[in-house]
């Protein structure tokens, strides 16, 4: 958060309801009061969500009650897990369980694309809710566990290539990263972690490198202006 603040960022941060610690009331408005956003990760991160359909459903229940009570707009799964046609059962806005490439999670098929995109109900009423379904914004920059932990990268040579390949085309640069890994607060980084320096070089590249050429979105307004912008757009016959 301080070091966000201090460099012009925001970022959602996405917590799990039921997992192995606590989300106080209290962090989550502080988050909201900054000007951060909260959302909703999984619900167990326990990689059980998508075991079935009708599992599903029920675990649907509980995290749509905490995204009401979060006030979220968003959701991601746990490990990437995935299918686009069941979370049509949450009510949120946007969803961020996929990734454009990235050949190291559990399930690699990646979307392919740099860019946000609608993902329609199959039951949707096309003549009272034409609109009917949420967005999908899959991340583009890969994940810093990936990088620094799994691949044992030094540097963020990749982080900042690939930001350079996605604003030549003026994509959308979304990154997922773990506060979790990062050796917070100048310590030594111990197993399992990496300098939060790297971070803050991608974020200082970014600011430096493209100053005044770059929107520093939320995941959620990024998600209402294609919704803005689809609701712009003529309808089809």
């Amino acid at each position: 958060m301080q070091l966000e603040t201090e460099l012009g960022f925001r970022s959602s941060f996405n917590f799990v309801p039921e997992g192995s610690y606590r989300v106080p009331t209290e962090l989550r408005e502080e988050l909201t009061d900054g000007g951060f956003e909260v959302g909703i990760h999984d619900l167990k991160h326990d990689g059980h969500l998508f075991a079935s359909h009708r599992g599903f459903k029920r675990r649907a229940v509980r995290i749509n009650r905490y995204a009401r009570e979060w006030g979220a707009s968003g959701f991601r799964s746990g490990f990437m897990l995935r299918n686009l046609e069941w979370l049509h059962d949450l009510d949120v806005q946007y969803d961020a369980s996929t990734f454009d490439t990235d050949p190291f999670e559990p399930q690699p098929d990646g979307r392919h694309t740099i860019f946000p995109f609608w993902v329609p109900s199959p039951n949707g009423d096309a003549i009272n809710h034409p609109r009917s379904g949420y967005v999908e914004l899959p991340y583009t920059l890969p994940q810093d566990s990936t990088l620094f932990l799994l691949l044992s990268e030094k540097t963020t040579d990749i982080w900042r290539r690939k930001l350079d390949w996605i604003a030549e085309r003026g994509g959308m640069a979304l990154i997922d990263t773990h506060p979790d890994y990062m050796a917070l607060g100048g310590s030594s980084p111990q197993a399992g972690e990496y300098p939060i320096g790297l971070y803050k070089e991608l974020l200082n590249y970014t600011r430096s490198r493209y100053a005044g050429e770059y929107w520093p979105a939320l995941p959620r307004q990024v998600a209402a202006y294609l919704l803005k912008s689809m609701a712009l757009a003529p309808a089809k016959d």
